[in-house]
C-alpha cells in the first residue's frame, strides 16, 4: 500500500478503493483483490479483504487500514463501501455518496460539511467521485454508501463527540496518505474546535492542555463543555488560530506542569521539544524572595508538584504562582494580541494562583 513504515493511507483512500472495487464487482463480475486509487499526491495500490455481489445492481467490498508508525486509532479499522447502480434520472452527478453505520452525522455548525450530513470530507468525496466517475455506465448513477461497523465505538477515541458529530467516525485525509506522528494532522483536527465554537457562538471559552484540564475546568469553573477548547502541545499554533478567527479574550486554565512551559516562551509544550519547568519555578522563586538553599530543594525536584509543596511549605506559593501566572500573559502578550485570563492548578484542581477571573 505505501513504501515504507512511517506512512499509511487514509480512511478516505481505503473507502474509495472499496467504492472502486465494489463498482468493478458489478460491471467485471469477478473477485477483486487489489485496485489502483488515484489519490490528490499520487497513484496507490489498496489491497481488497472481500468483495461480493449482493445482486445484479449491488455490491460491497470491504477493506482495512494496514498498521504504520502512528498510533491511529483507526489502524486496522473495516471500512465498507457499497455500491448501487440506480437509473439515471435527473440528477447532474454520475456519483452520489451517502454514510451508514459508524460513519458519523454533523450536528453543529462550523465544520467543512453541513449540519446533517454524513462526516465524510471534501477531499474523500472528490476522490470517491473521481475514481468512479468514467466507469459508470452512461444511463446509471452509483449510489456509493460508506459504513464503519466498530465506528461509534472508535469515536469516542476521537474529538468527534466533541465536534458535534455523533454516531460514529470521520472519513478523512487531505492527500491521501497519511504520514506517522502527523503534526499537521492534529492540528487539522483540533483547530475545528475554533469553528464549531465561533458558529455556535460560543461565549467564554477555555483553553485547556488536553482531557485533565477539561475535567477539571468541568468541575471547577461551571463551564459547559461547548465552551472548553483542547489545544495539546501546540499552544501557539492554537493561540495563534483564535487571534486569526477574531478570538482575543479568553481563558488559559491547567496544572501548573503544563502551562507554566508557556512563562518561559515555550508554545510547544511537548516534553521532548523543550522542558524549562524547574528553572522556571526556581526563577520565578527568587524574584519572590525564597533563598538559595531553597532555590536548590526546587531545583532538585523531579515534579511541578514536589516544587509546589516545597513552595508551600515556605508560604510563598500563592506569590510564585502569581508571578508565574503574569509571565504567561506577558508572553503570549508579546506574540499575540490576546487578553488573556490565567488559572494554574494542581491535579485536584485547587486554584494556585490569585490574580486570575474565575468563570461561574
Amino acid at each position: 500500500m505505501t513504501n515504507d513504515n512511517y506512512t499509511g493511507v487514509t480512511t478516505g483512500t481505503v473507502a474509495t478503493a472499496c467504492s472502486s472495487a465494489a463498482l468493478d464487482m458489478l460491471l467485471e463480475s469477478q473477485d477483486i483483490a487489489c485496485v489502483k486509487v488515484e489519490t490528490p499526491k499520487k497513484t496507490l495500490d489498496i489491497i481488497i479483504d472481500e468483495c461480493k455481489r449482493i445482486s445484479s445492481f449491488k455490491a460491497y467490498a470491504v477493506a482495512h487500514k494496514n498498521p504504520y508508525n502512528d498510533p491511529d486509532v483507526t489502524v486496522d479499522l473495516a471500512i465498507v463501501a457499497t455500491v448501487e447502480l440506480l437509473d439515471k434520472n435527473d440528477e447532474s452527478d454520475n456519483v452520489i455518496i451517502a454514510g451508514g453505520d459508524g460513519v458519523g452525522i454533523i450536528t453543529k455548525p462550523g465544520l467543512q460539511i453541513p449540519v446533517g450530513d454524513y462526516a465524510i470530507n471534501p477531499v474523500p468525496r472528490k476522490m470517491i467521485v473521481n475514481n468512479l466517475k468514467d466507469k459508470v455506465p452512461q444511463d446509471k448513477i452509483a449510489k456509493v454508501t460508506i459504513s464503519i461497523p466498530e465506528g461509534e465505538k472508535i469515536a469516542k477515541k476521537t474529538m468527534n463527540p466533541k465536534l458535534g458529530i455523533v454516531g460514529g467516525i470521520s472519513i478523512l485525509g487531505t492527500t491521501g496518505i497519511a504520514r506517522s506522528m502527523s503534526s499537521e494532522a492534529y492540528k487539522n483536527s483540533i483547530v475545528t474546535q475554533l469553528d464549531v465554537a465561533l458558529a455556535s457562538d460560543v461565549g467564554e471559552l477555555v483553553f485547556v492542555p488536553g482531557n485533565i484540564g477539561e475535567k477539571l475546568a468541568l468541575k471547577q469553573l461551571g463551564v459547559t463543555k461547548e465552551q472548553i477548547i483542547q489545544t495539546g502541545n501546540y499552544v501557539g499554533f492554537m493561540f495563534e488560530e483564535a487571534e486569526k478567527r477574531g478570538i482575543t479574550k479568553f481563558t488559559y486554565f491547567g496544572h501548573m506542569g503544563k502551562l507554566i512551559k508557556v512563562a518561559g516562551g515555550i508554545f510547544d509544550t511537548k516534553h521532548a521539544v523543550a522542558d524549562g519547568r524547574r528553572e522556571i519555578m526556581v526563577t520565578h522563586a527568587a524574584l519572590c524572595g525564597v533563598n538559595q538553599n531553597d532555590l536548590k530543594r526546587l531545583f532538585g525536584s523531579k515534579t511541578t508538584d514536589d516544587m509546589m509543596d516545597i513552595l508551600n511549605e515556605l508560604g510563598i506559593s500563592v506569590e510564585v504562582s502569581n508571578s508565574i501566572a503574569e509571565a504567561i500573559r506577558d508572553r503570549c502578550m508579546q506574540r499575540f494580541d490576546l487578553d488573556l485570563n490565567v488559572i494554574l492548578v494542581d491535579m485536584e484542581g485547587n486554584y494556585l494562583n490569585s490574580n486570575m477571573k474565575l468563570i461561574y
